[in-house]
């Protein structure tokens, strides 16, 4: 009954939508994701294996091997939902009559009595470019599954499926100014600072940083999956705030915001039912960097990037946290993952090994102070320093909550993921309206 019950949902939410509402095709849409998603991963996992896509749970006893790199089958199925949402989406400026010989013809929306409405090529161009981005970061994903490429080879790939992005942003918007807070107007005798090609060489950045960041916060049973939902859902709380109280001025960008993150919720929910604990398939980092490309997109796009970022609070601090393994200031084993415990089935901290390979001498006092703030736990013999915490969010929470079983440990950090964006999203909406004396949702008096 159950079975037949959500795709039941879907097709009235997406009949019902017709030509009404954006947001309504594509809640069934996500409704279509989830159910073909979850559909597809048990029967198309074995052969995975079969070819080799496979990894051993290393937190797991006797390290069982499960499907890799299946985050490729929720990517796929959510480019191929996009394609068959377009109709639902522009229905109501398609041609509905036409005499032939290339004349345009009348379409529903001018023939319901609304003058002036021609077909909205900014939109559409919009949408098929982020679904151009979304496939090329997902081909990234996939070729680093298959081919394990190095980090120097592929950090700055995003940025390049990210063109055609780029493209239409400068096209359709254009805006590369930014405001400069009330108490700051004065002195500076302006309101805005147009920041020219370094706005879109930040557009870059946010391009290639959202995708490795989830790819660097990663390596626990539904940790990837489970922040990206997460992610998703405070990015479409954001959308609902303008889309119900907003100026109409800024609905129509978080209706596209919220279009494009509906059906990723979708394929994502059913992923993370098969990927949280105990893991029956692995994601791979096809996943995380098509899941960080769906937010680059939308924050872009839907012209909210620095509120996006603000809800990457956690990710931006495990990147910041990471950086002195990063940049081979101290040791950076290729795994940082979490020790487990046969015994006791918990995950304990790993470290890394610097009696063998020791730090840059001008780092070691810093290890020292990070040691006595509690930001990592070093090992002594005598005074020499032989081994410290690896430098990662994962292992930083252990060593503040001690030994936690795998599931405990990814619902604790899914609950900080939550409540910094939930406060970070109150901090826009106020904080933003005092610095700049106004905001998209209300104006300080």
């Amino acid at each position: 009954m159950f079975r037949l019950l959500l795709p039941s949902i879907a097709v009235l939410l997406i009949v019902c939508s017709n030509r009404h509402s954006a947001v309504i095709a594509a809640s069934g849409f996500a409704i279509v994701g989830y159910v073909v998603t979850d559909w597809l991963i048990p029967r198309v996992g074995p052969s995975f294996v079969k070819i080799g896509l496979y990894g051993k749970d290393q937190s797991k006893p006797g390290k069982p091997v499960i499907p890799e790199s299946v985050g490729a089958v929720s990517a796929t199925v959510y480019l191929l939902v996009m394609f068959f949402c377009i109709p639902f989406m522009f229905y109501k400026y398609m041609v509905t009559t036409t005499p032939g010989g290339g004349i345009r013809g009348v379409s529903i929306e001018e023939s319901a009595g609304s003058a002036g409405s021609l077909f909205p090529h900014g939109k559409l161009s919009e949408y098929l470019s982020s679904i151009l981005c979304l496939e090329s970061t997902a081909l990234l994903g996939i070729a680093d599954d298959l081919f394990d490429l190095r980090w120097r080879h592929k950090f700055f790939l995003p940025a390049i499926g990210a063109i055609p992005l780029l493209i239409v942003y400068y096209v359709d918007f254009g805006a590369t100014h930014v405001l400069v807070p009330t108490f700051l107007q004065g002195w500076l005798q302006m309101t805005n600072i147009d920041l020219g090609w370094f706005y879109y060489a930040y557009m870059v950045s946010m391009t290639i940083f959202c995708p490795n960041s989830i790819n660097i916060l990663a390596g626990i049973n539904g940790l990837e999956v489970g922040q990206s939902i997460i992610l998703g859902v405070l990015a479409l709380t954001n959308d609902a705030l303008y889309l119900s109280v907003g100026p109409q001025a800024s609905r129509e960008s978080h209706r596209f915001s919220a279009v494009v993150i509906l059906p990723f919720l979708g394929v994502s929910a059913a992923l993370w039912k098969w990927n949280r604990w105990p893991s029956r398939v692995f994601v791979g980092d096809t996943y995380c960097y098509f899941a960080g490309m769906v937010f680059a997109v939308v924050g872009i796009l839907g012209h909210f990037s620095k509120t996006m970022l603000l809800l990457f609070v956690p990710q931006i601090l495990n990147f910041v946290y990471s950086c002195p393994q990063l940049f081979n200031l101290v040791p950076c084993p290729r795994h940082r993952l979490p020790k487990f415990n046969d015994a006791d089935w918990l995950l304990y901290p790993s470290r890394a090994n610097l009696k063998d390979e020791p730090p840059k001498k001008i780092f070691t006092p810093v290890l020292k102070v990070l040691d006595k703030l509690r930001l990592i736990d070093v090992e002594y013999e005598g005074d020499k320093i032989i081994s410290c915490t690896n430098m990662t969010l994962i292992n930083l929470t252990l060593v503040w909550f001690g030994p936690m079983r795998e599931d405990k440990l990814c619902n604790l950090l899914l609950v900080l993921q939550l409540m910094i964006g939930l406060i970070a999203i109150v901090l826009r909406h106020t904080l933003g309206a005092l610095l700049f004396g106004h905001d998209n949702l209300w104006v300080i008096v």
